[in-house]
């Protein structure tokens, strides 16, 4: 009766330990997959933010990142002691003139010095010592330790995230013009009209100088003043506009609004000439 007993506690103690086992594999088996479904969704993330990146490149004139060069000879160097490839090793013989165990046969391999059935010595030193093969180029040392996956996913979704957040931010500058990327695009208009316009009161101002001087003539200097000056600026300030008032993104193209730069334009000079007539008379 003791026997059955003791029979019946280790049977049930079997079955708890067997219960254990499969919920720890299927937890185990749970988890591998939640692994496997956060990978996939962090791979179909990043090759999207990838090829938006392309995009934004393409978009501000940037090349594509060249490709990885191929990777070049990872064999190491020849061990200290050992045969270079394709050499012939000389085959051991005993003192009778037999061929001894390391014999090598005829286009085999040189076999190596040990006892049959044991295993021969490990490549290196006479004497079977083992010599420290030096790393490869371009082979990557092995890790201290093993990384937990869980903390390494989590690490890259937070780096997906900040990388998301400074695409938009990338988006957002690209979506402005260069040129006064904080103004409306009226007063933007309006300022570059109004620059261009003061770039031509000053070349009006030097041409009254000169008239002064008797280089330039009254008539070209009213041609210029009335005509030739406001028409300039204009021109001036559409082609500026045209040129840094564009945003890398995008492929419409920003208002202008011709009609009030034609008219800042052509009206600023003329009153900045009779301007300054006023100021010479009353100044006489």
């Amino acid at each position: 009766m003791s026997t059955f007993s003791e029979y019946a506690a280790l049977a049930r103690q079997l079955a708890d330990q067997r219960r254990e086992t499969d919920q720890d594999a299927a937890a185990e088996a749970g988890r591998r997959r939640a692994l496997h479904t956060t990978l996939d969704q962090l791979t179909r993330r990043l090759a999207a933010q990838s090829h938006r990146l392309g995009q934004l490149g393409h978009a501000i004139g940037l090349p594509a990142d060249p490709p990885p060069a191929a990777g070049g000879d990872r064999s190491g160097p020849t061990a200290p002691g050992s045969s270079a490839p394709g050499a012939t090793v000389a085959a051991a013989t005993s003192s009778g003139g037999t061929p001894g165990a390391g014999a090598v046969p005829d286009g085999g391999a040189a076999a190596a010095p040990g006892r049959p059935g044991v295993g021969a010595y490990p490549p290196g030193a006479p004497g079977g010592a083992v010599v420290a093969l030096p790393t490869a180029a371009g082979v990557p040392a092995p890790r201290a330790g093993v990384a937990d996956p869980a903390a390494e996913l989590a690490e890259a979704r937070r780096l997906a995230d900040e990388t998301d957040r400074l695409v938009q931010v990338s988006e957002a500058v690209a979506r402005q013009p260069p040129l006064l990327p904080t103004w409306s695009p009226l007063a933007r208009a309006l300022a570059v009209y109004a620059g261009c316009a003061a770039a031509g009161v000053v070349l009006m101002l030097i041409m009254v100088v000169a008239a002064d001087l008797a280089m330039v003539g009254l008539g070209a200097l009213y041609a210029a003043t009335c005509a030739g000056l406001p028409v300039l600026s204009f021109v001036a300030g559409y082609l500026v506009l045209g040129r840094w008032g564009r945003p890398a993104l995008g492929s419409e193209q920003p208002p202008r609004f011709v009609p009030l730069g034609f008219v800042t334009c052509v009206l600023l000079v003329p009153l900045a000439y009779c301007g300054y007539l006023l100021l010479f008379r009353l100044v006489r």
